[in-house]
């Protein structure tokens, strides 16, 4: 099963799809989920009725964002400063285990 990175995308494809075809499937999908300002995370290629027809199904990005609570303040970790990642990387996980 070939797969390959197009425009940052993970494409999954079965034998029998070229890079080429992949590549026009993948713009043309690209395309659609623009003018719905939705971004592809994904995309598999297979190919059904006896190899007649591709079908594409294409996956969403996931638009969630990891965000932490540190020293009182909410912000995703990317707008962290050197400090910021320093105290989230020593801090420790405070868990007691049997408790009910």
């Amino acid at each position: 099963m070939p797969a390959w990175i197009i425009n940052d995308i993970q494409v999954n494809a079965v034998d029998g799809i070229s890079y080429e075809e992949a590549l026009h499937y993948v713009h043309e999908e690209q395309l659609q989920w623009e003018q719905q300002k939705k971004k592809i995370a994904r995309i598999e290629l297979s190919l059904v009725n006896d190899g007649l027809d591709v079908e594409i199904k294409a996956y969403e990005r996931s638009p969630i964002t990891r965000i932490r609570r540190i020293t009182g303040y909410l912000a995703s970790t990317d707008k962290f400063n050197d400090a910021k990642l320093a105290e989230l990387q020593n801090r420790k996980a405070h868990i007691e285990t049997g408790v009910i």
